[in-house]
Formats: C-alpha cells, sequence, structure tokens
C-alpha cells in the first residue's frame, strides 16, 4: 500500500491507473492522480485542528478557512463521520482520528481510496454504517482497497478478495461464493484461531482494587467536563476483565490513570494490597504492572533505536536491564534475542531500529517485553491491533496462559470478539463511567455494541457494580466468576471469523 501510495518505490513491476503506467516519487503525486490513503498509523498533527490537518497541504488557509469549514461539515454529514471542524486534534479518540483521515481523503477529491483496516475501532452498528457509504463511492464510481483481517466483513462488503501472505499474492477469491475457512486457509494454512477461553482460573485474591476514581479536564475552550466519573472495580488474580466502549468514552484515561500518567481528582488504586495512588508511574512498574499501550508509536517504542533498547524502556531499574544501579547492555541484548525468538520476533537482527519492522512484529515485541518482568497486573489496551493472525493467536495463547499461572489482566479493546472470548468479567464504559456488566458467556457483538453506544439491552446488569464487586469477592480459588463458564463453540459463531486490525498477511 506504500508503494501505490508513493511512499516507497518498487524494485519491480508496474502501477497503472486507467490504462496508463504511472510511477510515484512521492505521496503528492499519487495523490494528483486521485488516490487517497487512511494509514493504519494515524498521520494527524496533533497541535492542529481537524479543519487545519484537513487542508494542510492541499491549498493554504488564507481566506478559505469558510468555505473549507463548510466542505467538512457537508462531507461528514454526507457520510455520517461526526467530525467537528474546530475540534484540536490531540483531544481526539482513536475513532474520531480515523474519521478525520477518511474525511481528509474525501476532501481530497480521491477516486481510489486505500482504507487500512477502518474498522478495527469501530462497533458493528458503525460498521454496517461505513459500509454503507463505501457502497456509496463504489456506485459513484470510485474504487475502494479494504485491509482487513475480519473475514465477516471481507466478504459482506468485498467485490473480490486478494490474500497476501509474506509478501506474495497467494491466491484470489470470488465473496459470493468462498467461505470464511476458505478465506483463513489462505491465508495462515489453518481454521482461523478464535479468542475463546474455555475454562475460568479466576481466584478470590484480589491483584487490582480501584475505588472511587474520579478525573477532569479542561478542553482547548476553557471548559471542565468530567473524564471520569466514580470507577470502581476489582481485578482477582487469575481474572480478565474486558472494558468495552466506544473509543473517547474514558477508556485511555483510565489507563493512562491507573499507570500513573495522569493524576486524579479523586479516588485510590490498590495493587496487589499495596496503595499505588499516590506514587510515580515507574514506581508502578517495579510493583508489578505491565503495559501495552494503544498507540505503540507514542507509548511503546522508540521508533528510530535499535530492538535492544527498545526492549529495556519502562524496565530500566529491573534485571536483567539493570545490575548494582547500571544498564548492563550485554545482558539486555541477549534477552531481546530471546524475546526475538520465543515471540516469533521477524527481524534480521536486534541492532536494526524499531521503525524497519512491521506492525505486527513491533507489537511482538511489546508484548514480549511486558510479558517477560511476569506483572502482577497486565494492562493490555489493544494487545492484537495492527497483528498478522498468526500472531494474534500467539498473543492471545500467551495472556491465557499467564491467566493460568494467576496474572490479572486489564483488557481494553475495539474488537468485540476478542472481548468477549478473552473476558471473565465484562463492563460497559460510556461516558466516563462503567454503566452495566454483561456476561460474556451469553453476550452478542451486536448486543454488546448497542451497549456500547447507550442503548439499553436486555443481556446486561446495569447499574450493578455493588452486585458485580459481591459476587467476584465470593469466588473461590480456581473456581469460575459469574460470566466466566465453559464458553460452547455455538455461541461464539462470530469470533472464529472475525480478527483484529491488520498485520502482514491479508
Amino acid at each position: 500500500m506504500k508503494i501505490l501510495y508513493g511512499m516507497q518505490k518498487p524494485d519491480e513491476g508496474t502501477i497503472t491507473i486507467d490504462g496508463t503506467d504511472v510511477s510515484f516519487a512521492g505521496p503528492a503525486d499519487a495523490i494528483a492522480r486521485g488516490i487517497g490513503m487512511v494509514h493504519q498509523h494515524f498521520m494527524l498533527a496533533d497541535n492542529l485542528t481537524v479543519l487545519e490537518n484537513v487542508v494542510l497541504g492541499s491549498e493554504k488557509l488564507y481566506g478559505i478557512r469558510a468555505r473549507a469549514r463548510a466542505r467538512i461539515r457537508e462531507i461528514s454529514d454526507a457520510y455520517g463521520l461526526g467530525v467537528r471542524p474546530d475540534a484540536l486534534v490531540e483531544e481526539l479518540g482513536v475513532a474520531d482520528r480515523q474519521r478525520v483521515e477518511i474525511l481528509k481523503v474525501l476532501y481530497r477529491g480521491a477516486r481510489t481510496l486505500i482504507l487500512d483496516e477502518p474498522t478495527a475501532v469501530l462497533v458493528p452498528q458503525e460498521v454496517d454504517a461505513l459500509f454503507d457509504n463505501l457502497r456509496g463511492l463504489t456506485s459513484e464510481g470510485l474504487t475502494v482497497i479494504f485491509i482487513s483481517h475480519k473475514l465477516g466483513e471481507v466478504l459482506s462488503v468485498a467485490d473480490e478478495i486478494t490474500v497476501i501472505r509474506r509478501g506474495t499474492t497467494v491466491g484470489t477469491a470470488d465473496p459470493r461464493t468462498t467461505t470464511s475457512r476458505q478465506l483463513a486457509e489462505l491465508m495462515v494454512g489453518s481454521e482461523l484461531p478464535s479468542p475463546e477461553t474455555r475454562e475460568s482460573t479466576v481466584t478470590d485474591v484480589p491483584a487490582l482494587r480501584v475505588s472511587g476514581l474520579r478525573l477532569t479536564a479542561t478542553d482547548s475552550d476553557g471548559v471542565v467536563r468530567e473524564v471520569l466519573g466514580g470507577i470502581d472495580f476489582t481485578i482477582h488474580q487469575g481474572e480478565v476483565l474486558g472494558i468495552a466502549g466506544v473509543e473517547g468514552n474514558g477508556q485511555a484515561e483510565l489507563v493512562e490513570t491507573v499507570m500513573g500518567m495522569r493524576t486524579p481528582d479523586s479516588g485510590t488504586v490498590v495493587l496487589a494490597g499495596e496503595d499505588i495512588s499516590t506514587v510515580p508511574t515507574r514506581r508502578r512498574r517495579e510493583s508489578g504492572i505491565g503495559y501495552i499501550p494503544e498507540d505503540r508509536h507514542r507509548h511503546g517504542l522508540l521508533l528510530e533505536a535499535p530492538l535492544w533498547e527498545n526492549r529495556i524502556l519502562g524496565h530500566v531499574t529491573e534485571t536483567p536491564n539493570s545490575r548494582r544501579g547500571l544498564l548492563d547492555g550485554r545482558a539486555a541484548r541477549l534477552d531481546t534475542e530471546r524475546i526475538v525468538q520465543e515471540y516469533d520476533v521477524r527481524t534480521p537482527g536486534i541492532d536494526v531500529t524499531a521503525a524497519s519492522l512491521s506492525g505486527g512484529n513491533q507489537q511482538k515485541l511489546i508484548v514480549g517485553r511486558e510479558m517477560s518482568h511476569h506483572p502482577k497486573l497486565l494492562i493490555a489496551a489493544h494487545p492484537t491491533r495492527g497483528v498478522d493472525v498468526g500472531a494474534q493467536a500467539q498473543i492471545w495463547d500467551q495472556i491465557r496462559q499467564a491467566r493460568r499461572e494467576g496474572l490479572a489482566v486489564l483488557l481494553i479493546s475495539a474488537d468485540l470478539d476478542e472481548l468477549i472470548g478473552l473476558s471473565d468479567t465484562l463492563r460497559v464504559m460510556y461516558r466516563g463511567r462503567l454503566v452495566a456488566d454483561a456476561d460474556p458467556a451469553t453476550i452478542t457483538p451486536e448486543e454488546l455494541g448497542s451497549a456500547m453506544t447507550g442503548a439499553a439491552s436486555g443481556h446486561l446488569d446495569h447499574e450493578n457494580h455493588e452486585n458485580h464487586e459481591n459476587r467476584a469477592d465470593r469466588s473461590a480459588p480456581g473456581t469460575p466468576a459469574p460470566g466466566a463458564e465453559t464458553r460452547g463453540a455455538e455461541t461464539r459463531g462470530a469470533a472464529a471469523q472475525a480478527a483484529p486490525e491488520g498485520g502482514e498477511d491479508a
């Protein structure tokens, strides 16, 4: 996709647009030929507004703000994007940033749209709306290249399917006559992995207890708004607590507050009996918190540093990275080689930069780094975003194995099948509050998606947080907690047809 967008030059081969062979010196040439791309990692300037990002590089701002604002609102309304032209990008969640990227491409008049995992942060209802928009675009003569591992979505929206594995086209398929299983076999040589967890390992020993957590923030207009409104939950050893919510409803702020990256207005955070509410982030890490960040480029890696230096990040004072208060580069390098081998990080060596790896291999490096310190609590924010299905299955297996050994996991994910399949307990987050409990054994992605958008559902236990805490506290060691019953394959039909944000294979 980078070659088609002019970001990289091919060694050989041809690109033909409207019967004419073309070559691109850069993205500007591709844009001029009507190609637009929405990247897996967004290309936005955080310190600019939505309007400024949309017009950046395409025209001068002087004298055209009113026209540009009107055009942005017109496109936003036409395609249901809900974009605010004057919002500052750094204040937007992941889903809103993605919508800005899509709008930016449409604003520039692209005739061929490359969408890299556009549904990764959307609930099922939003996916349906996006697909309606894509069908409208193609009916107007536009071409859409849709990259995804979510096979049900591919079969639903595509007119033609091409499967790529390890840089080579391995087959094409007609969505009218092809099944998800056949596609999965082309992609990975076997049936698509499922996140389903079949046994409970939840104990009665609390690993993390969050009480009365409140956080306010001041927006660009000087208005103070509540970001987190009295968050209460407990995660026990051997338990995965999944938080479901549309991006921008406080999940990122919750994670950053538990990590010590934000200071709450009130509330306590207790890790394994130790009150860490006021201690700095490094001390929380040393106390046993592992962290897989939502955005690996912003919070997980130093892209221009070699892999062995990235292995040290967040654990500089811990073994094997440190000895007697000094950095132990040799030991860190050896352990990086172990992580590369154990977690199948595909790289020519540990001295290459993190930027040279694919998104999936970057993610595997982060997961390997965090799991290597045997944390008491793992905060996993979108742990399989941007990985191929093989790596995805490996990450799921690592989480399940560590869970069996007593690891507590706070799981944030936009992939509803992943949330339902991995979680022992599910909570729904809406406008900064935990508003309902859901039973992973019975809830469907569609029902969960409705709850995430504020709609009522008969399968949810609304505003029943005290009961949830009391039920969890009564769970005996090694016995199932509510919502952690054996998951039958019949309740998880959609899980075997979906996988989160793209990596190397499709």
